[in-house]
């Protein structure tokens, strides 16, 4: 169906305390994903593969890394001026606060929904590994003569005690919420799984304009904690089934409404595993669905001699006489010879020098590992050189040298 005119904020200042020390330097959205992206390209590459051109991206903590990255990657148009993705910080106009949450980042930038008059306005969060196609939520928003449409997940009933819980009639209108309940309620139609908040909303710009206002005067902050459940009552706030949503391209082997908070290590480190494989969960490669990846420009990856298997290499590598599995090499990686990489992730500018061993290991950008060194094997002597996640993977942050003591 023929859509509105619309407006979209991406919510990208996170502070991503449980991924450090990969968030040391930078926000969650901006950390490195896979062999080219960023966390935040997913939602921004849904949001114009959805034909969503007007994207605002409000940022807050250790913000650079992003702005840099959008700066140079997401130029829309010099020419059509209503396509653009803009990073706003905050500007503090109402008071010397930052985002105070949510609802609080979209409501200090009221004035772009004035200046825009958008009939619908999308809030996304940046946080998210996934693909959607926005449209068919639209679709569903428009049908339903909704309020407000909050992007819904089915999950197992036993798992859904780890999110937002929502509640819903037959029709999907939102009845209530639950903060990760100890018994969730069920869907209507299927007692084995549960609605679960992605954080994803659409508002009709009226209604969300004196919620926001409202929620102001309240000293509310929250979309998810407030605005949203005020609303409930007027019976115009559903809930969009993500499982329904169709990508093209989608392989079978895929699984179904692939969706993944990458907020721990662990979570982090699964979801590159579930790119690799010749079936893999999440096929990174859709030309009909593309993710937007970096423009950065090297030379093609160069192979000398190797055993590579199941692994995802970008470009401008060097490889020498290596052994690599089951991992994923980012751009500009120098590796020498007789260097052993087993289920790790291997991030840009990285130089690995002869004889260096890697198991199950996360090693952020610009480091140097050493002649001969070893890390993931030996956990006791891994905690004094390098960050040990309590999932037992170990992180070298960014910007190190690990050079061999001698014996």
């Amino acid at each position: 169906m023929p859509h509105p005119k619309m407006l979209a904020f991406v919510l990208a200042g996170g502070k991503g305390e449980r991924l450090f020390p990969l968030t040391a330097f930078r926000s969650k959205p901006s950390v490195p994903f896979g062999g080219r992206y960023r966390i935040a390209d997913f939602v921004l590459s849904n949001l114009i593969n959805s034909h969503i051109y007007s994207i605002y991206l409000l940022v807050q903590y250790k913000s650079q890394s992003l702005i840099e990255h959008i700066r140079l990657n997401w130029n829309l148009s010099s020419v059509i001026k209503d396509h653009f993705v803009a990073v706003v910080p905050p500007q503090m106009r109402i008071g010397p606060e930052w985002f105070q949450g949510t609802a609080d980042a979209v409501f200090q930038n009221y004035s772009f929904i004035q200046q825009h008059n958008p009939k619908l306005v999308i809030i996304f969060g940046a946080d998210h590994i996934y693909r959607m196609d926005i449209r068919q939520m639209m679709d569903f928003h428009i049908e339903k003569d909704a309020f407000v449409t909050v992007a819904a997940r089915p999950v197992p009933v036993e798992l859904a005690s780890s999110f937002g819980v929502i509640m819903t009639d037959s029709d999907r209108r939102i009845t209530g919420f639950q903060e990760k309940p100890k018994k969730p309620v069920s869907m209507p139609d299927d007692p084995g799984r549960a609605y679960v908040s992605m954080g994803n909303y659409i508002f009709s710009k009226d209604i969300l304009l004196d919620a926001l206002a409202n929620a102001q005067r309240k000293k509310q902050h929250d979309f998810g904690a407030h605005v949203i459940p005020g609303l409930v009552e007027t019976g115009k706030v559903f809930a969009y089934d993500f499982a329904t949503n169709i990508i093209p391209g989608t392989k079978a082997h895929e699984e179904e409404g692939y969706w993944r908070d990458v907020g721990t290590i662990s979570a982090f480190f699964e979801a590159h595993m579930d790119m690799l494989g010749e079936s893999p969960l999440f096929e990174i490669d859709n030309k009909l669905w593309p993710i937007h990846p970096s423009g950065y420009e090297v030379s093609a990856t160069k192979i000398l001699r190797g055993d590579i298997r199941n692994s995802i290499i970008a470009e401008g590598c060097v490889i020498n006489k290596s052994k690599i599995r089951n991992s994923v090499i980012r751009s500009d990686v120098t590796i020498e010879n007789d260097v052993v990489i087993e289920d790790s992730i291997v991030m840009d500018h990285v130089i690995l020098k002869k004889g260096c061993r890697l198991k199950k290991v996360i090693v952020d950008k610009l480091n140097v590992i050493g002649e001969g060194e070893d890390i993931g094997f030996d956990p006791e002597k891994d905690r004094f050189r390098c960050h040990i996640d309590s999932s037992g993977i170990a992180i070298m942050p960014r910007g190190g040298t690990l050079i061999k003591t001698p014996k």
